[in-house]
């Protein structure tokens, strides 16, 4: 058991850091994109799951793994994905990105969080009626994870869907780099000859950019401790995030925040004489009939938070930040719309869009595409007076 808490310290901390030092945040990397198509996190966030997922899919093919969260997939991971990506963009940070703001010393993100709890706790007051109502006609089918039903081995699934969502992304940037003005009169030859060598110049630029970014991360790290105290390109924060995930999954299991959180919240009321284990869904389903107690995971991510901290700290970035009053109802709404939504999906950004998709769990497809549409449409309502660039 030791062991097992020094490693969610480890990890959490590590995670931490990585997500700090990289502002590695799902609003941004889909907000920016939408709004300016800024794609410099969102690279980061495609970066880290491709990776993960080649590493996990290697750890199970090889028995180095402790589980999966597959819940039963359908319609709650669209509507509940889609409440929680409503209520992400609104409070200005996903799941692990006010996770890491809390840690820099930001109120709003604290308060962020408070209501997040605010959100769990109707849940699961509800929990027995949305059984019937909610969950039982929206679901459609058991959980499963593409790994453990392909016939092919998840080692090399993981890495020919890793290198199929490559040649998509080289296709379309090759596109972009040879596309053919409209007005021009060009010839069907010439378009065909064109579309055939997208993919071919995407590739180019994707390795011209990946050999830039090592140089580059060679020549910053050449002087380490100056390096280590300015912001990280997304790509690095990626790469630390990744290893996390892969000592996380061989040890304990995948990646998630509001489910510990959800946690939390049942513990935290339990210790001011709420009898938390009487609540079905805390009881029976969150802490499974064992008592309500500290569990390794709500230890994890305790320690995102003294990780992203330190990271602050060390960089000079900590200072305790007053919440600004026009700023509030985001933090109120926007986090019980998290905490409600991550529940009714299951799962938030990091369990559906990092880690679900990164064990291939058909549940999270749905869900992160819930996740997405949700930040879509709150972008182009925040930006509805300008506009959006998609």
């Amino acid at each position: 058991m030791a062991l097992t808490l020094l490693i969610a310290a480890v990890v959490g901390t590590g995670l931490g850091v990585f997500l700090q030092k990289g502002r590695f945040c799902f609003v941004n990397a889909f907000r920016d994109f939408f709004a300016y198509k800024d794609s410099r996190v969102t690279k980061g966030v495609i970066a880290a799951t491709l990776l993960t997922m080649v590493f996990w899919g290697i750890a199970y093919q090889l028995g180095y793994y402790q589980g999966f969260w597959t819940p039963g997939w359908g319609l709650t991971g669209l509507f509940g994905g889609f409440i929680f990506g409503i209520g992400m963009t609104y409070a200005g940070g996903c799941a692990s990105g006010t996770l890491y703001r809390a840690g820099e010393g930001y109120l709003q993100f604290w308060i962020t969080l408070l209501f997040m709890g605010v959100g769990y706790a109707a849940f699961t007051i509800a929990f027995p009626t949305l059984q019937s109502t909610y969950f039982a006609p929206l679901t459609f089918g058991e959980g499963v994870s593409l790994f453990t039903i392909s016939p092919i081995p998840a080692g090399l699934l993981a890495i020919g869907v890793a290198a199929l969502v490559l040649l998509v992304y080289a296709t379309l940037v090759g596109r972009a780099a040879t596309g053919v003005d409209p007005d021009d009169r060009a010839t069907t030859a010439s378009v065909r000859m064109t579309s055939l060598l997208a993919p071919v110049v995407g590739l180019r630029q994707f390795a011209r950019g990946t050999s830039a970014y090592l140089c580059g991360l060679v020549e910053t790290w050449s002087n380490p401790i100056a390096a280590s105290k300015r912001p990280w390109d997304p790509r690095t924060a990626a790469l630390g995030i990744t290893a996390m995930a892969v000592v996380w999954f061989t040890q304990v299991s995948i990646v998630g925040v509001t489910g510990p959180e959800a946690r939390w919240t049942g513990y935290l009321l339990s210790q001011v004489g709420v009898d938390a284990g009487s609540f079905e869904y805390w009881g029976s389903v969150l802490f499974q009939g064992q008592g309500v107690g500290l569990t390794v995971d709500m230890v994890m991510i305790g320690f995102v938070i003294v990780g992203a901290a330190l990271a602050a700290l060390w960089s000079g970035d900590f200072s305790l930040r007053m919440l600004k009053r026009r700023r509030l109802p985001n933090a109120v709404v926007g986090g019980l719309l998290m905490g409600a939504g991550s529940r009714l999906a299951p799962g938030c950004n990091i369990g559906n869009i990092y880690s679900g998709i990164a064990e291939l769990s058909v549940h999270s497809f749905i869900a992160a595409i819930g996740i997405v549409a949700g930040v879509y449409v709150m972008t182009h309502w925040i930006y509805r007076e300008v506009g959006c660039a998609i």
